[in-house]
């Protein structure tokens, strides 16, 4: 018998790897980046009245006006899939409102307001049940009547609209605060008048309704007005309401046009049956595709385009060429402006399907790769 001795098996240690270079990432955090963002856009908005003067400011207050409208018909159309054709008998109904109540009725500015809003959303309530059973082309004809109901009222019922002329708006009135050119005010040496003062009651507005449409839109209830929008019926098997949310939408998108137009009541200082007509229901369309469906910045950013676009060629109209002088007979800045915001409707619809708001989506997703890229390319080998 032979003794065997076991030998183990020996291995050759593998040679450790030299781990790849990867350069340190300063990643900072992004709730305060974005929250320095906001606050450097709020403190230029607070300044805009102590420089600017009151065309400027008039224009302003219209585009945000404008946006407080748009992003309530963004929740309807862009959000839920829903088409409304009658979004300007809701300013009609929230403008003629507050004049009424606050000067007929002799109601307090700031109730008469809230009070307005309220009757805009009253008759979209009372349109609900239509627009809970009704979508696409068939809701848009149907809330096109509307219109021809609100010019019918508006022109015919005087002692309540004043007819073809209009009816003059009281100022607003908060705590004792005037929102008019009287009593004189002066802040840092500059005249506060009654575009001056309606300028931070506009930011306040509009931020409001902002917020609280991105608070919709986040939530729950977003998710259930998206899935409406795409898969109608995944949407009612998975037990959403559909009619219900469709109906309640519309409302509150109508509620939204009723603050709309107590802030272009409010600055315009007088209501008109002619501006709440089917050209501004067309606009507010424009606006929501131009600057993107179912954003909320985009709505923002598509109403300033289109309300901005024709003060400002009406304002420049000696220095532009094609653009000629209001009751000149040649094109006037304001068909101007409905020619060059409509090519831009079909530039969105054909080149940028997410509008302004899809835009800067994509061009900050860009620029994010190409830093993302050069932070992490390999350092250069040192020589020795």
């Amino acid at each position: 018998m032979s003794d065997s001795t076991p030998t183990a098996a020996t291995s050759t240690p593998a040679t450790p790897t030299r781990p790849a270079y990867r350069p340190a990432v300063l990643r900072l955090p992004a709730r305060p980046i974005r929250a320095a963002l906001w606050l450097t856009v709020l403190a230029a908005a607070v300044a805009v009245p102590f420089y600017l003067e009151g065309f400027w400011l008039q224009a302003g207050l219209f585009a945000m006006s404008a946006a407080i409208g748009a992003i309530g018909i963004n929740l309807l159309t862009g959000a839920t899939g829903q088409l409304s054709l009658g979004h300007a008998f809701f300013l009609a109904a929230g403008a003629y409102s507050y004049v009424y109540l606050s000067s007929d009725l002799g109601l307090p500015a700031p109730l008469a307001a809230v009070a307005a809003v309220a009757v805009a959303g009253v008759c979209g309530g009372l349109f609900s049940p239509i627009a809970g059973r009704l979508k696409g082309a068939y809701l848009g004809i149907a809330t096109l009547a509307l219109i021809f109901v609100g010019q019918h009222v508006l022109f015919n019922a005087e002692p309540v609209t004043g007819g073809f002329n209009g009816r003059p708006v009281p100022p607003m009135e908060l705590f004792g605060f005037v929102f008019a050119d009287t009593p004189e005010l002066v802040v840092l040496n500059v005249p506060f008048g009654s575009l001056e003062r309606l300028w931070f009651l506009g930011i306040a507005l509009l931020a409001g309704a902002a917020a609280f449409a991105r608070g919709v839109l986040r939530g729950r209830p977003g998710l259930a007005m998206n899935t409406i929008r795409d898969h109608e019926i995944a949407a009612g098997v998975m037990g959403v309401p559909v009619a219900r949310y469709r109906a309640g939408v519309f409302v509150l998108s109508s509620m939204y046009g009723g603050l709309a137009g107590v802030l272009v009541a409010l600055v315009f200082q007088q209501v008109v049956p002619d501006y709440f007509g089917m050209l501004l229901s067309l606009d507010y369309l424009a606006m929501i595709v131009i600057g993107g469906l179912g954003s909320v910045a985009g709505a923002v950013a598509g109403a300033a385009f289109v309300s901005l676009l024709p003060q400002l060629l009406t304002r420049y109209s000696d220095a532009l060429p094609l653009v000629a002088e209001p009751g000149s007979g040649g094109v006037s800045p304001a068909e101007a402006a409905r020619i060059l915001y409509g090519a831009a409707v079909v530039a969105v619809v054909l080149f940028l399907p997410g509008g302004l708001a899809g835009l800067a989506t994509r061009l900050g997703r860009v620029r994010l790769k190409e830093l993302k890229w050069a932070k992490s390319a390999p350092a250069p080998a040192s020589r020795r």
